[in-house]
């Protein structure tokens, strides 16, 4: 192959690889149903303003028992499984807006992770979102909760690791966003995702998985939650 028939081909590879990371916005069609489930539900059962918003993918959407994991505030789960950071980021303006939040609480990235994008590319999706967020509700909190360690996902940790610290690192230098690291909390002594806060298939997590993260997460929560309840 000629010397000019190569420098094409050599232009399009930084492309190639920021495939995913381009072509994410374009998937957001596949989460419609799930909107409109939970625009529904809301007709059906109206939520008043000041709740805790819970949103992200399916760490979120199997957390069924925010209600009485987090009973000094109200909360709202606005997890849909498979979904990305920039999927909430898309729906920001139909599952963040109508509910006023007293503060959101987003677990994200893993699947952006997983589907090849970098962990610059998923900082830049939470910034986003956090951008979309107070632009429909200016000045809410925000807590991100690290990407955690898997066992479904051992092979990842590097990515991973290195997305939390972008994210961590970033949120240290902003007013009102908060990171929740459960990631160190649920490595074993080697270092190693356990697969003790895992159901069987080592991604989505058990009870005692949960409870991990209540202790975690809970002081944050109640302290925005019950601030906007004394108002």
């Amino acid at each position: 192959m000629t010397r000019w028939m190569l420098l094409p081909l050599l232009a399009l590879l930084p492309v190639l690889g920021m495939a995913h990371e381009r072509d994410a916005a374009n998937d957001h069609a596949l989460w419609s149903r799930d909107i409109a489930a939970f625009e529904a539900a809301d007709q059906a059962h109206p939520t008043a303003p000041g709740a805790v918003l819970f949103i992200g993918s399916s760490s979120i959407r199997f957390w069924t028992t925010l209600a009485s994991d987090f009973p000094e505030v109200r909360t709202i789960n606005r997890g849909f499984g498979g979904s990305e950071i920039n999927d909430a980021t898309f729906f920001a303006d139909r599952i963040v807006a109508p509910y006023k939040p007293s503060a959101i609480v987003m677990y994200a990235g893993d699947n952006d992770i997983a589907a090849g994008d970098s962990p610059a590319f998923v900082l830049e999706e939470f910034q986003h979102f956090v951008r979309k967020a107070r632009a429909v509700d200016p000045g809410v909190p925000i807590a991100f909760i690290a990407i955690k360690p898997s066992m479904a996902r051992k092979a990842l940790m590097p990515q991973i690791r290195e997305a939390n610290e972008k994210i961590r690192d970033w949120v240290a230098k902003q007013q009102g966003v908060t990171y929740l690291d459960i990631f160190n909390p649920m490595l074993g002594q080697d270092g190693q995702p356990q697969d003790k806060w895992f159901r069987e298939d080592g991604l989505h997590m058990n009870r005692s998985g949960y409870e991990l993260w209540i202790g975690i997460v809970q002081p944050w929560v109640d302290a925005h939650g019950q601030a906007a309840m004394r108002h």
